[in-house]
């Protein structure tokens, strides 16, 4: 059994932008370098807007996930950024036990629907997805950037 501990931690501690960037990195080694590096999107994930949990095994650095706001902010609309798991720590439940967590987190802090997207080279994440309860849709609501050719997906809170 794996000792996890999930903590809310400022986006610019240390465990935070370390696995942020190992998100990135994953991304960039997927898609090429520069696929979704916005430096802007780390004060999206600040307090009091969106936040951001990190998990860890034992003490070590395991994974991560923010939520950040999106859209009309009268809708209270956010979205999942940088779900990111350890390679050697996949297929073992912390990827599910993390998203839950977001999203109790999200709607105590009045978040009404999440939404997410992955792409083509991320059949793991879309099978995830499915699997947890995410709904496929075609679109991002107004005013919400999202990239062409992506898979996204809601789920109401």
């Amino acid at each position: 059994m794996l000792e996890l501990t999930i903590t809310q931690e400022p986006i610019d501690t240390s465990g935070a932008l370390s696995v942020f960037h190992a998100a990135v990195d994953e991304l960039a080694r997927r898609y090429g370098p520069g696929a979704d590096d916005r430096a802007e999107m780390l004060g999206e994930l600040r307090e009091p807007a969106g936040f951001f949990l990190v998990a860890r095994v034992a003490t070590h650095l395991a994974g991560g996930v923010g939520v950040r706001p999106i859209g009309d902010a009268a809708l209270h609309l956010g979205e999942i950024k940088r779900l990111w798991i350890r390679p050697d720590l996949r297929r073992q439940g912390l990827a599910e036990k993390l998203m839950d967590e977001a999203l109790v987190v999200a709607k105590a802090r009045g978040f009404r629907e999440i939404y997410l997207e992955t792409g083509d080279r991320q059949p793991e994440a879309q099978a995830f997805y499915v699997k947890t309860g995410w709904r496929p849709i075609e679109d991002f609501p107004s005013g919400a950037h999202s990239h062409g050719g992506a898979f996204r997906f809601k789920k109401p809170l």
